[in-house]
């Protein structure tokens, strides 16, 4: 049941200017009783806007000494929340700048208790006005939650969330402090067993969003670091897995003659995977100390892959009529991508699941 009362709206500030107080003034306008403002180390400069925020009614102020992120200032309020408000229903998250309007976060909130499941405010970015570097970046974005993730999200940046009040504590311990955060909640979501629908918002773009603190180059790479990383450990398997597949069809291919491309593949997968999974396990997914289940997880999975792969490059390479080492290679180059896509999401959701 909806009760406006016990929803706690958190809204993350960095360097504000005028329009965190219409942003504040707004949301109680809209009959919400329970504001939380977090000042993200912004400095002196800017503690009269935090000030004016203090003088509103149920409005809290917490502070950063330093700039920490946006993660860590959400991180933040979560925790006040759940140490300080036992009875709050959820927590709706928004941005201070005026692109949330309260009709809007007051919707997320109700759609929160009705359906019991995060919100997400999801933007039409479609529309003339938004920026092209928003539209081009949630694109790309949105593509590879649903290549790699099977997460169809059209808005994966959205800082309009509704989040029900059990799955705070486990927002908590989520890895990131900056912009890379709410990206991680997203990734988060299943494991925690927090389902997700999306609310459509009106899209504002104010002054072509120069007042964001978003850096597209160092942002992005937070954003993206998890699939950067797979994608980095994949090819140096990768790399290590071709050059001794090469190797063994050019001095062994005639030897070994109908089961060469099998040989080959067993022979070099054994190599690389080796590889691969040390990598992934320790840099990429830090899937926990339980070395023994993980690697007995990881080749239940590289096994079939594997003889999924060396099958396919068989058929392939039979109904081509390929001869040459080099277009063999090249067919399991085309064949190892697309099972690229499916081994990322079974070695994130359940090779190196964390608890």
């Amino acid at each position: 049941m909806f009760e406006q009362s016990r929803i706690t709206v958190v809204v993350p500030s960095y360097k504000p200017d005028e329009k965190l107080l219409g942003t504040v003034k707004g949301i109680l306008d809209a009959g919400f009783t329970d504001v939380c403002v977090v000042d993200d180390g912004g400095g002196k400069a800017y503690e009269h806007v935090f000030d004016e925020v203090r003088a509103m009614p149920h409005c809290t102020v917490l502070v950063h000494e330093v700039n920490r992120g946006k993660g860590a200032a959400l991180k933040t309020a979560f925790k006040y929340i759940a140490e300080n408000r036992p009875d709050c229903l959820g927590a709706v998250t928004a941005d201070g700048d005026g692109q949330h309007l309260p009709a809007d976060i007051l919707a997320c909130a109700q759609k929160m208790c009705e359906l019991d499941a995060a919100i997400l405010g999801s933007r039409d970015f479609s529309q003339s006005h938004v920026p092209a570097r928003s539209r081009m970046g949630n694109r790309i974005t949105s593509f590879v939650f649903l290549a790699f993730c099977g997460l169809k999200i059209t808005d994966t940046q959205t800082g309009l969330r509704a989040i029900p009040a059990r799955f705070l504590s486990d927002l908590i311990n989520i890895k990131g402090d900056r912009y890379e955060y709410e990206t991680n909640m997203l990734l988060e979501a299943k494991r925690i067993g927090m389902k997700m629908k999306e609310h459509t918002i009106e899209t504002v773009y104010i002054d072509d969003n120069a007042a964001s603190h978003f850096n597209p180059l160092k942002d992005s790479l937070r954003i993206y670091s998890l699939i950067l990383k797979y994608i980095f450990s994949s090819a140096c398997a990768t790399v290590t897995d071709l050059l001794a597949f090469y190797l063994i069809m050019l001095f062994f291919g005639g030897a070994l003659g109908a089961k060469a491309v099998i040989t080959a593949t067993v022979i070099a997968r054994a190599i690389s995977s080796a590889v691969n999974y040390t990598v992934n396990r320790n840099v990429v997914f830090s899937g926990g100390k339980n070395a023994g289940h993980t690697v007995l997880r990881y080749y239940a999975l590289a096994i079939p892959v594997m003889l999924c792969s060396g099958g396919l490059v068989s058929l392939l390479k039979t109904l081509l009529g390929a001869e040459l080492a080099i277009i063999t290679t090249l067919i399991k180059t085309v064949v190892d991508t697309v099972l690229f896509f499916v081994t990322f999401r079974v070695q994130r959701e359940w090779v190196f699941r964390k608890k």
